[in-house]
């Protein structure tokens, strides 16, 4: 077989075998790391003079336009990834949450860029706020890029996903990076970087790969820099505790294995549909990927009463798993990802059954020719009865198809046994009543970094206990590693730099590319609703004229919107209110402003789509004048045509009411789609 390479320094490097690499099903060798040595200094270099600039050439919106296009790119190829997965002993669904799975993160990051960040490498973290009396002096705080590196260094149970949940957000935050997977299966992970090198979308130096070892590598890197890291506990601290990391605060987040645990709560029966919904996940995340995830449930939590039932139906569904060769019909749980893997995790097991139970486990029936050498592991299911004082069934972990069955009396005692985890990334609660989940999700949150509620209503679309979404926090407390990973937007500004900014508002406008309040504006005869995306700039602006509202307008607008309420219309009433008398309905006052500063004829503003940041401020009664000011506050270019090929971008504008005091009535955002020119 082959000699896997490194990409760095835009050239793939390595040539000659070095450490061989066999396959998980039968411990055939498939291929070898290189021997040639990696300079890392070059590497950083390359990083940081080509991949840097190369990003920033791009904004954000461009960025998230590529994820696109390269998430497209893979999916039209990820056959070939399927093919080379097997080896690594997954079977086609573990396959799955690694290979579309990981393209899948790249596709909801397109999304979460294109929806959510400007066409600018400038993202205000608004809103900007007042910081004098006369209005002369605001703040407000933007994040920008780094300016750096990130290193990611992945565990051997995910080389695809694990590579791309960390690529996509760093990519959009214009981070270079340097990909360093585990070894037993960086072969997969260098398949999957070559298609993304041959696509052509990655601008140059945006992504590195090293096969091997990390030399001296973190030992060069610098506080703008960042690294994250997927594996076990101990190498977490290994890594984190790195002299260089720890002299220039270079960030450092850890997802590392945990001993996450399932709670069947005291209301469910073996009856209830919960019932088997609790085991079928239990079982599912033991032989899901051959238990080899750092979200599997290792702690089975279940009350006294119901420890055997639940054995007796984990058993008979563990008997049912057909283990072997996954490219056989009916095989359902492959192989762990190497024999070193299989040694340790029976070293493991035999710490765990010191004074435990063995329920299901030992010897194994195999289907598949040849498979007598791979590194096949036992679904094992151990019980323990005195889990309050077994310390090892709490802090031992067995990176396999291994779970713990433990028992409790009441809800405080599941929840203690869930907190001696020390931390852990997920757990999941079963339970049929919300007075349960109410009172034990909050206890659970703050050793947890994701809680699953599961009944039958959430079985309907739920995507299981160890499936971590792009749109929600993966990473836990504690021994969970104390990082954040994914979590939407939140991962995109932990690869951003956030800076607080004082100025006048002109002076902030200017810097952050969206109008604050207070600062300069642009007014012309030409109505901003009659300017082409283009042309529209940020502060173009429209004071519009008066209205004044009328007993009629209230009454009128009441029967349009069936609105009666008594501030409206009822005199007597509406003076002993806080406000002394009767006023206008609140959507009166915005489509009264609307109409106050609409353009009503065809032009480039196709279409409102929303409101954002809605406030009613001051009240508006019969006899009061408003008027209304637009402002363009923000431009989104979001490099998109209609179905005639006319490009459109997305225009947010501040709306400003105000009375005859000039006191502010309503305040809010407009978004709209305005076009471009044909």
């Amino acid at each position: 077989m082959g000699t896997l390479q490194s990409f760095i320094g835009g050239r793939w490097h390595g040539r000659e075998a070095h450490q061989p690499l066999h396959s998980a099903l039968n411990n055939s060798l498939i291929y070898h790391t290189h021997a040639e040595a990696i300079d890392f200094g070059e590497v950083l270099e390359y990083g940081r003079k080509t991949g840097i600039p190369a990003l920033m050439a791009l904004d954000f919106q461009q960025r998230a336009a590529r994820l696109k296009a390269l998430a497209l790119y893979l999916m039209e190829r990820k056959e070939q990834l399927y093919e080379i997965s097997r080896f690594t002993g997954a079977t086609r669904p573990d396959s799955w949450v690694d290979v579309e799975g990981g393209i899948g993160t790249l596709f909801a990051y397109a999304g979460i860029g294109s929806r959510e960040l400007p066409s600018s490498n400038v993202l205000h973290e608004g809103p900007a706020m007042a910081l004098g009396k006369r209005g002369g002096f605001s703040g407000t705080h933007i994040l920008v890029p780094r300016g750096g590196v990130a290193v990611h260094i992945n565990a051997f149970n995910f080389p695809i996903w694990g590579l791309l949940e960390k690529f996509a957000p760093s990519f959009l935050a214009a981070m270079p990076c340097i990909g360093k997977p585990a070894t037993a299966t960086s072969y997969l992970t260098e398949a999957l970087v070559r298609m993304m090198h041959e696509s052509g979308l990655l601008p140059d130096g945006a992504l590195q790969l090293v096969i091997g070892g990390t030399g001296d590598l973190l030992d060069r890197l610098t506080g703008f820099d960042a690294v994250t890291f997927t594996g076990s506990a101990d190498t977490a601290q290994k890594l984190r505790s790195n002299r260089n990391l720890i002299a220039n605060s270079v960030p450092f987040t850890a997802e590392a294995d945990s001993l996450n645990c399932a709670i069947l709560a005291r209301d469910v029966t073996p009856d209830d549909p919960e019932f088997d919904l609790f085991v079928k996940e239990v079982a599912r995340e033991m032989t899901g990927k051959a238990g080899q995830k750092c979200t599997a449930i290792r702690r089975i939590i279940v009350p006294r009463t119901q420890a055997d039932a639940v054995a007796e139906r984990l058993r008979e569904r563990l008997a049912k798993i057909t283990v072997g060769d996954p490219s056989v019909d009916g095989v359902r749980m492959g192989a762990l990802a190497s024999k070193d893997q299989q040694r340790d995790v029976a070293a493991q097991v035999e710490r765990l059954l010191a004074g435990n139970e063995l329920l299901h486990g030992g010897e194994l029936q195999l289907v598949g020719d040849g498979v007598h050498e791979g590194a096949f592991f036992a679904p094992t299911l151990v019980m323990c009865r005195n889990a309050m004082d077994n310390d090892a069934v709490h802090d031992v972990e067995a990176f396999g198809p291994v779970s713990t069955l433990m028992t409790y009396e009441g809800i405080d005692e599941a929840l203690a046994l869930a907190a001696k985890g020390k931390g852990s990334l997920v757990s999941t609660l079963v339970t049929k009543d919300p007075r349960i989940a109410a009172y034990a999700v909050p206890v659970a949150a703050s050793h947890h970094g994701r809680v699953l509620v599961l009944e039958r209503e959430a079985a309907v679309d739920s995507t299981g206990h160890g499936s971590p979404l792009p749109q929600l926090k993966h990473g836990g407390p504690g021994r969970a590693g104390g990082g954040e990973e994914l979590g939407g937007i939140r991962a995109v500004k932990h690869f951003l730099q956030r800076t607080a900014v004082q100025g006048s508002p002109t002076m902030l406008s200017a810097i952050t590319g969206e109008y604050v309040r207070g600062g300069a504006v642009r007014e012309s005869e030409v109505h901003p609703f009659r300017r082409h995306f283009e042309d529209l700039q940020v502060g173009d602006s429209l004071l519009t004229h008066r209205r004044t509202v009328s007993e009629a307008d209230i009454v009128n607008f009441g029967g349009v919107s069936g609105d009666y309420f008594y501030m409206h219309f009822d005199d007597i009433a509406a003076k002993d209110t806080q406000f002394g008398k009767r006023i206008a309905h609140g959507y009166f006052v915005l489509s009264a402003a609307a109409g106050l500063f609409v353009s009503p004829a065809p032009g480039p503003v196709l279409a409102n789509y929303g409101l954002d940041n809605l406030r009613f401020i001051t009240p508006v009664g019969i006899g009061d004048t408003i008027r209304a000011r637009l402002t363009c506050k923000r431009k989104v270019d979001r490099n998109r045509t209609d179905d005639k090929g006319v490009g459109q971008g997305v225009v947010a504008w501040d709306v400003q009411v105000t009375n005859q005091n000039d006191e502010l009535v309503a305040s809010y955002d407009i978004l709209t789609l305005v076009s471009k020119k044909a």
